[in-house]
């Protein structure tokens, strides 16, 4: 029978804590220079040190959470909650293989962490955004996600203004 697909299943979206080996993602991603326009905006190339530097600190991070983002078997992004000042936590998230880009995998994954940040007790989540980043803008806000201000960096060149955006968890 023509369109019928039940028997195809979509892959899960799971999220997992990071581990070793996954340094290997983020030596690709935070080299990719589509993904770092969209981002941080800092085209300078990352030396192997520098991301084991990045790397480890994210991996032996006892406060804050960094998970990978599994679809089915394959790792596709990151995203990170950590605390900050007055009960906040900032959420950061990437999809670094672009071939699952706007395809609703990353609102997917932000409603899993959001999940998991209630069940932690946090109430409070911020996020800051490249304005131009339409695409992300838009996942944020099918999350509940609020356009809160527009933050001025003058001392970062790479990325002078974010739009924040907060979430509070209802209980």
């Amino acid at each position: 029978m023509l369109g019928h697909n039940s028997n195809i299943e979509m892959p899960k979206i799971t999220l997992r804590k990071i581990k070793s080996s996954d340094k290997k993602y983020f030596a690709k991603w935070w080299r990719d220079k589509n993904l770092l326009k969209l981002t941080s905006g800092d085209l300078r190339y990352l030396s192997d040190k520098k991301i084991e530097k990045y790397f480890q600190g994210m991996y032996k991070d006892k406060t804050n959470y960094h998970c990978m983002i599994n679809l089915g078997q394959r790792t596709v992004g990151n995203i990170s909650l950590e605390k900050r000042r007055n009960n906040w936590c900032v959420t950061q998230i990437i999809i670094g293989e672009k071939e699952y880009w706007s395809k609703g995998y990353g609102p997917k994954a932000i409603k899993l962490m959001l999940k998991k940040a209630k069940h932690w007790g946090i109430k409070n989540i911020y996020l800051e955004v490249r304005p131009a980043n339409k695409r992300a803008i838009k996942a944020y806000e099918k999350c509940d996600f609020e356009k809160v201000r527009i933050v001025k960096h003058p001392r970062n060149k790479y990325l002078p203004r974010t739009l924040r955006m907060e979430l509070l968890i209802q209980r």
